[in-house]
């Protein structure tokens, strides 16, 4: 597969003819994200769990700092999952101490990080150990009609949008792809345990977004299909079933999703229909799938819909809207954990 390929790529959206434009991220407080935890710690045990706000900075630096603050090996900094840095985040971190007091945090982070609340438990947090995330965007300069943007906020709000991996994921100009596919042509060796799970990552994500794309292309990507494999609504579990009446109105009502192949070893669980059509794009991208197989990779699978809950819409400075500067537009909306605001803001409009 060409480079040029990779980078000229674009991913098919339901919404091809929005006129709705705008700005994001013009400050990090453009774009704000609060982590949504799945329970609280108990106030005993030997992990310290802080309630970090951080402002424009990496997740994984942040982790550093904290390791460096306490004195422990990064090891036994742990948090649930990646935050965007160009943005201003909250959510919570873990360093294990047993027996030990706790530093003064504040004091020895900069100003861009802030400890909201620091409370004991007797785990470690996991990755991916949260409910979700929730979003407020600021969106400057935005243009269009507000008619046009409330039909659009109420359709995405009844059909979900398609649940695509971030660009981020793939790196500037899919960079993290091009050097999953010299690495898995054996270019060169990779040491770092970090990087290896961003290029696979990024690998089995392209592959997704991929079939994601055909099944827009067929105006099927939201309804079932024969052969589809069907996820439970807030759930992760999974299971094949003939497609049937009740199966159609399940699917219609989003307490099932239709779901995509992540790739890896093994055979895929679709079948007749949505089988041939996985497998003909799999073979268009064969270097990559070959490399996730041998990295040990398992099939999974993941839904193809994102429901978008606690959507809405506020016009800032609405009065101005006619200035030449354009109105602003906050946005907000939560999202299950492992979904992309990205994924949203494309089925609304184009913002840059």
């Amino acid at each position: 597969m060409p480079m040029n390929h990779i980078e000229k790529v674009n991913f098919t959206k339901v919404n091809k003819n929005s006129t709705l434009s705008g700005r994001i991220r013009s400050t990090a407080s453009d774009f704000q994200v609060d982590e949504i935890q799945q329970f609280s710690p108990s106030g005993i045990g030997e992990h310290v769990w802080l309630h970090i706000k951080k402002t424009g900075e990496n997740t994984d630096w942040v982790g550093g700092l904290l390791a460096k603050a306490a004195g422990v090996p990064r090891r036994d900094v742990s948090y649930a999952g990646l935050k965007d840095r160009n943005a201003v985040t909250t959510q919570w971190f873990s360093v294990q101490m047993p027996g030990r007091e706790a530093p003064d945090w504040q004091a020895l982070l900069p100003e861009s990080v802030e400890v909201l609340a620091e409370k004991r438990h007797d785990k470690k947090l996991k990755r991916g150990a949260l409910i979700g995330n929730k979003f407020t965007l600021k969106l400057s300069d935005f243009k269009g009609e507000e008619s046009e943007l409330a039909a659009t906020i109420e359709r995405i709000k009844q059909q979900g949008v398609p649940n695509y991996f971030g660009a981020q994921r793939f790196g500037h100009n899919n960079y993290n792809i091009e050097r999953a596919e010299k690495w898995f042509a054996g270019e060169f060796k990779i040491k770092d345990r970090a990087k290896r799970s961003i290029y696979l990552s990024s690998a089995r994500s392209w592959i997704f977004n991929h079939i994601l794309s055909a099944r827009i292309e067929a105006d099927n990507w939201n309804k079932a299909v024969e052969g589809d494999v069907y996820m439970l609504n807030g759930s992760k579990s999974c299971f094949y079933e003939a497609l049937s009446d009740e199966i159609i109105q399940r699917v219609e009502k989003h307490d099932l999703h239709p779901t995509a192949a992540l790739w890896g070893r093994g055979r895929l669980a679709s079948q007749d229909e949505t089988l041939l059509m996985e497998t003909a794009i799999a073979d268009t991208f064969k270097s990559l799938c070959d490399g996730l197989e041998r990295n040990g990779l398992k099939q999974e699978r993941r839904a193809m819909r994102l429901s978008v809950e606690n959507l809405s819409y506020t016009y800032i400075d609405k009065d101005n809207s006619a200035d030449e500067t354009g109105s602003a537009v906050e946005l907000s909306f939560t999202l299950p954990a492992g979904c992309y605001a990205t994924s949203v803001l494309a089925e609304i409009g184009r913002f840059d």
